[in-house]
């Protein structure tokens, strides 16, 4: 092989190897030290907040309370309470600040607390969305705001069918109606009414907002954003926390239809303008003591309301889970303006939507999406066929000429000029392309990439099993030298060595990528032969922490490539010795080494 094939190897496996090696060793701690760096923060927060809450307390106001506590004190509530979600909506104020996700919980365990999306002021982190109207400055209007008691007048629990009204008279002419109603999943739909029995006309915007205080103590990643996001006239706001530091001003635009909010991995709070109606929005920070508070709003553009006269606005709160299918029915059916992007399909959005949505179509017909995953890879495989193929055929042919290209070396000894021209003509007169040969796996880097992706972003790989002791695809296969590969029920304490940590899937794959790798014949340069050697070990030490969803897409496409890279080499009529040299059963050798 010439010299600049080889460096083209070396280049191809050292750059996978840099990618892989940035997300394993500094990606994937990164996570492990921003989750720990949160803690302290948060620690500290506490600490420092520690004379700001007494001196609360003192004055009867809410102070860092559980959340049982701070829903008790807050004031009368309505119940919530559907299919998905359960949780209240607090009357003084008419605040979202209770919801819990029926369907999801923080482990494995069915019995394990549900997840908590928003939280009431007291708690550790409150979160919480708000609508309302605000008028011209210095206008003598009288407003509800957070220490307004709504009155409950239509309905006892907020249910889909089951809408509530309130009601508040600002005893100068303007009554405020406010119908809340809920579907079966994640959608509020808030509709405000203004009722002018005063007379003089009135101008007033409404406007809503999400808000949250504190940043929730959660594994941050660099292949994932948190934080502000929004959409406004079709492009994406997606505003990081950290982008409001040092007093940094705030984000604004303007839109027709769009949505502000923020994201979490898998959760999202969002309001919702009415589509038809231009908006004002703005990503910020407040000051709020030693807490940092963030706020995502929006302000339409004035409405005014004649004597006698009654104008309504139609808000919408989506507070839940970012179901990929499910953002997609609001946004294709109610019309919310590109809704689906509250999911972070990342700069190659154009692999990782089409391979979830392959593996979402796999998973509504099997109901595994394990099977699903090597469904998708047998359908890439498929789709690849002919390029893997004219590769296949490529490297049977080198393999053929391995003994000529010895023979080469023999004859040439340390000319390595003339070895890379002798070479060279060799693969002309051959019509061999060694470069070809490594298409399969530039192929796959974009597919690893995106799967990966999918497998950390998505919800629905959340918690999904496979079969065994693999209950999550989105995590870690959790067996290991420590546990005695899940005969015991404990983990690896994160000071232990890598090779500590390897998994039967992460050895499973590591066996099929050396598999692959003695079936393609061997580089003639011993510096990429070496290289090229160590390759399954050093896959099989990364791969150990990535999802076991990922680690079975590649064992089982390294199975495939084996099979079909086994199949076209007996074809060329290539001999094949995986085992050559190793004192194993004749049977094996037979097998794998057609016959020979």
């Amino acid at each position: 092989m010439s010299e600049n094939n080889n460096n083209f190897l070396i280049a191809m496996a050292l750059s996978f190897i840099v990618l892989m090696g940035w997300m394993y060793f500094i990606g994937q701690p990164q996570m492990k030290a921003e989750s720990a760096r949160q803690a302290i923060l948060a620690h500290q927060e506490k600490a420092k907040a520690a004379p700001q809450l007494a001196a609360s307390r003192a004055a009867g106001a809410p102070a860092n309370l559980g959340r049982i506590d701070a829903l008790k004190l807050g004031g009368a509530r309505v119940p919530i309470d559907t299919p998905t979600v359960d949780g209240s909506l607090l009357l003084k104020g008419a605040v979202f600040d209770d919801i819990r996700l029926k369907n999801y919980h923080e482990t494995l365990n069915k019995k394990s607390p549900e997840i908590v999306l928003l939280a009431p002021k007291g708690t550790s982190f409150p979160y919480y969305a708000m609508f309302g109207w605000v008028s011209v400055p210095g206008a003598p209007i009288k407003l509800p705001d957070d220490s307004t008691n709504w009155k409950l007048v239509q309905g006892t629990k907020l249910a889909p069918g089951s809408p509530v009204v309130l009601a508040w008279d600002n005893g100068h002419g303007l009554l405020f109606t406010r119908t809340v109603s809920i579907d079966d999943q994640y959608m509020i739909s808030v509709n405000d009414a203004v009722t002018n029995k005063s007379g003089a006309s009135a101008v007033l915007y409404p406007y809503g907002f999400v808000a949250r205080d504190g940043i929730p103590v959660t594994p941050h990643a660099w292949v994932l954003h948190e934080g502000f996001v929004g959409v406004a006239d079709g492009t994406l706001k997606d505003a990081n926390y950290d982008d409001f530091k040092d007093d940094k001003p705030p984000q604004t635009f303007h839109s027709t239809g769009g949505w502000v909010g923020f994201t979490d991995k898998y959760w999202m709070a969002s309001v919702i303008p009415p589509q038809n109606e231009s908006w004002d929005g703005v990503f910020h920070e407040l000051p709020q003591g030693s807490v940092k508070a963030y706020q995502a709003d929006y302000r339409l553009d004035a409405h005014a309301i004649a004597p006698g006269a009654t104008v309504t606005v139609a808000h919408r709160l989506f507070a839940g889970a970012k179901v990929v299918q499910l953002l997609q029915h609001y946004e294709d059916k109610d019309g919310v303006a590109r809704f689906h992007m509250a999911v972070d399909w990342g700069w190659f959005w154009f692999f990782t939507q089409p391979i979830f949505f392959l593996l979402d179509l796999f998973y509504r017909y099997i109901g595994n999406f394990g099977i699903a995953i090597l469904l998708l890879t047998v359908t890439i495989k498929v789709l690849f066929f002919p390029l893997a193929d004219a590769s296949y055929r490529s490297m049977s042919k080198m393999k053929k000429l391995q003994p000529e290209m010895e023979k080469i070396k023999a004859r040439f000894g340390e000319d390595k000029v003339k070895q890379q021209q002798e070479t060279m003509e060799l693969y002309r007169r051959e019509k061999v392309n060694p470069v070809s040969g490594c298409l399969p796996t530039l192929i796959q880097i974009p597919i690893f990439f995106s799967l990966y992706k999918v497998l950390y972003v998505t919800i629905e790989m959340r918690q999904a099993p496979f079969f065994g002791w693999i209950h999550d695809l989105s995590a870690p296969d959790p067996t290991n030298f420590i546990n005695l590969f899940g005969l015991l029920p404990w983990g690896v304490p994160a000071f232990m060595p890598t090779f500590l940590l390897i998994g039967i899937w992460p050895m499973l794959m590591g066996i099929t990528q050396w598999l692959q790798t003695k079936m393609n014949p061997a580089p003639a340069d011993p510096t990429t032969a070496r290289m090229m050697s160590y390759m399954p070990i050093i896959f099989t030490a990364m791969m150990a922490e990535f999802p076991a969803g990922l680690v079975i897409y590649w064992t089982w496409n390294n199975l495939l490539s084996v099979g079909q890279q086994y199949v076209m080499m007996r074809r060329q009529g290539v001999e094949i010795h995986l085992f050559k040299g190793l004192k194993l059963p004749d049977f094996i050798h037979r097998w794998f080494g057609g016959g020979k």
